[in-house]
């Protein structure tokens, strides 16, 4: 039996992004559409077009990233609702799962087939389709014949009769060796299985290869793939009850010491550590709180004891507990706290240092102390971005949590001022001048031409005394934000005066400012 999910990557990144998933939305990779949904389909979408075709014919097209990650993460728990119902499942890709002998489930086939839907509809997934079938190539196709919360049985022996109407455009789902076959066997006036299927074996494997002969024995209903039912990941939640509730937030992260150890060690007992741990805390059997927390290398019992204490501060007033409803506060004690592994990584990813890792300890003890003090978000570092200006280029980011959603850096970014990069960056850049020989502005045309050659510059709106210019480079122009009418042209130039010292001015519509200095 094959449970099939169609479109899976394009419902798990909808999710992801909390969108209607009637939105026509496409996954893209490459620039190129690879997973569409039906709304995107009855648009004109198809796999295979370039990204400006599709928004072509689907203005309103939602265009999510590739992620594979992303997708098998949403496809665990129908994993694990078909393992509730039966152990054995394998997961051939996210969106596909098979599973062997149905019909001993609950007395016959279409039962089984029944039950599944079900249970996986229940399960918050709408569209889940399942064929039954001798073998999982016809499983596969039965699966894909039937209809939305359907399912397509086909009867011992019948593979062959099943398949042999189909086009070989099914095919196409073995990837690009998949979609070379089924040119080929277009060009070669085989438009059907059964076509393929009726030629004789030795020519097939002479013309085609062995890729060739395996696809006319699927054809013929005689598919030798074999799958092995995946190991249900072990549990590696881990939970305390109060009892009485609790509603002082001291109380409740000294009580989870413990629970956090045990967290630990039973990841590390399946030799794996924890990046990222989302921390629950109920009431009355309700989840008030829940925040997932990313750290930059691993969690430890007190980094664990820390993050709950500083998630359940925030929800403090007072010294004790509340959780909001509406327009309304309500008391809320704690009954139960709970850790589950969000991101786990294998130990042996992260071993120590040569020297071991006690400097490293001690900074997180002693940061981790402070932000105790003034708060989780009141502490940041530093990370890199990419993007074309010195300050679009920095983030900050919580300190012990991990950065994320930061613009790619290996990214071209035209218009960036190459390297070396300043040292000091102005978070709001003072005024600044620049005049010719003459003693005329520079000015910078739509056409990135300047007007005149550098020779003086001051600082500060007349604060400063001018400064002859010894050296200067540029214009590096950037025209973003036009669309919105957020910004206009702007163009960057590295300016040397003669004290030996650099600097990076940008010369916007509104006149010059001292962006960064090289000290």
């Amino acid at each position: 039996m094959v449970v099939w999910c169609p479109d899976w990557s394009v419902v798990a990144a909808l999710d992801e992004a909390g969108r209607s998933l009637r939105s026509p939305a496409a996954v893209l990779a490459a620039n190129a559409v690879e997973v569409c949904n039906g709304p995107a389909r009855a648009e004109g979408v198809r796999r295979g077009q370039r990204r400006r075709d599709a928004q072509a014919r689907c203005p309103e097209l939602v265009l999510l990233p590739a992620n594979p990650d992303r997708d098998a993460r949403a496809f665990e728990p129908v994993l694990a609702t078909v393992e509730d119902l039966r152990p054995g499942v394998a997961a051939l890709r996210p969106g596909l799962l098979a599973v062997r002998a149905p019909g001993s489930w609950y007395g016959s086939e279409t039962a089984a087939a029944a039950t599944a839907c079900q249970a996986i509809v229940e399960g918050g997934v709408w569209d889940v389709r399942v064929g039954i079938a001798d073998d999982l190539f016809t499983a596969e196709q039965a699966a894909r014949t039937a209809d939305v919360q359907a399912w397509t049985v086909v009867p011992a022996g019948g593979s062959a009769a099943f398949l042999r109407d189909l086009p070989v455009q099914v095919l196409a789902d073995d990837g690009a060796r998949g979609r070379e076959l089924v040119g080929l066997l277009q060009r070669l006036g085989l438009p059907t299985l059964g076509d393929l299927a009726d030629l004789p074996g030795d020519a097939v494997e002479h013309r085609l290869g062995a890729y060739g002969a395996s696809v006319r024995r699927r054809a013929r209903g005689e598919d030798p793939a074999l799958f092995a039912a995946r190991t249900p990941p072990p549990d590696l939640d881990a939970e305390v009850a109060f009892e009485p509730a609790l509603d002082s937030v001291e109380a409740i992260t000294f009580s989870v010491r413990t629970t956090a150890e045990r967290f630990v060690s039973q990841l590390a007992h399946h030799q794996l550590l924890a990046t990222g741990v989302r921390v629950e805390a109920e009431s009355d059997g309700a989840v008030c709180s829940s925040r997932t927390w990313l750290h930059p290398r691993h969690f430890t019992a007190r980094d664990l004891v820390d993050r709950v204490h500083w998630q359940l501060q925030s929800a403090t007033v007072g010294g004790s507990l509340r959780a909001r409803k509406h327009a309304g506060v309500v008391h809320a004690p704690i009954d139960r706290v709970r850790f589950v592994p969000d991101v786990v990584e294998p130990a042996a990813a992260h071993g120590e240092a040569l020297w071991g890792s006690a400097s490293d300890d001690l900074v997180e003890r002693g940061v981790a102390r402070v932000q105790g003090m003034v708060g989780f978000d009141a502490v940041r570092r530093p990370v890199l971005q990419g993007g074309r200006t010195p300050a679009a280029r920095q983030a900050l980011v919580p300190w012990g949590e991990r950065a994320v959603d930061l613009r790619p850096v290996d990214r071209p970014w035209p218009g960036r001022v190459p390297g070396p990069a300043p040292v000091r960056v102005f978070a709001a850049p003072p005024a600044a001048e620049v005049v010719d020989e003459a003693g005329r502005e520079v000015r910078v045309t739509d056409r990135g031409v300047v007007t005149g050659e550098p020779r003086r510059f001051r600082v500060g709106g007349g604060v400063l005394p001018w400064q002859p210019v010894t050296a200067w480079a540029g214009p590096w122009p950037v025209d973003e934000g036009w669309w919105s009418g957020a910004s206009g042209p702007t163009a960057r130039f590295q300016v040397v005066g003669a004290d030996g010292r650099a600097w990076l001015l940008v010369r916007a519509p509104d006149g010059w400012a001292l962006e960064a200095g090289y000290d």
